[in-house]
């Protein structure tokens, strides 16, 4: 198993997550498929999440926050990816409320500076037992509001 690099703050907000793309994730054309980017990107969140604590080991009545779903997701590709290797994606929350929360994201270069494509997803947390929403912890809520992007940002 090799090691993963450190989570580092992106920018002036948000959180910079190291992924890799591997040669089977591109497509015919050679370019990184346009599928593998939320995959990229729900796999950068779950990280940032796990190293806050914040996880599903296989029990959705003890996952607590992590005991969610997708409502929306939204992306728009800015430019191809077109090699293997080294990236990252840039996490940060636009919005949290009560049940649901809106983040967004850039599939970027390791340094940030490139963007590739960006995007929003809304999370609802969910009861495990009714499926219907539930409110977020204020352990999560804490460690969320560290996540928001500045209005000005």
């Amino acid at each position: 198993m090799t090691a993963q690099a450190p989570i580092a703050p992106a920018l002036s907000y948000g959180r910079l997550i190291p992924v890799t793309v591997h040669f089977d994730d591109l497509d015919a054309l050679g370019l990184l498929h346009n599928a593998r980017y939320p995959l990229m990107v729900e796999r950068a969140w779950v990280r940032l999440w796990q190293d806050q604590g914040f996880g599903f080991e296989g029990d959705w009545a003890a996952a607590g926050d992590a005991c969610n779903a997708v409502k929306e997701l939204r992306i728009t590709y800015e430019a191809p990816v077109t090699r293997p290797g080294g990236h990252a994606v840039h996490l940060w929350l636009e919005r949290l409320g009560t049940t649901g929360l809106t983040y967004g994201f850039r599939f970027c270069s390791p340094d940030g500076a490139t963007t590739y494509a960006r995007g929003t997803r809304v999370l609802v947390r969910l009861d495990p037992a009714t499926l219907r929403p539930a409110p977020w912890s204020e352990e999560f809520r804490a460690a969320g509001r560290a996540l928001l992007r500045p209005s000005d940002g």
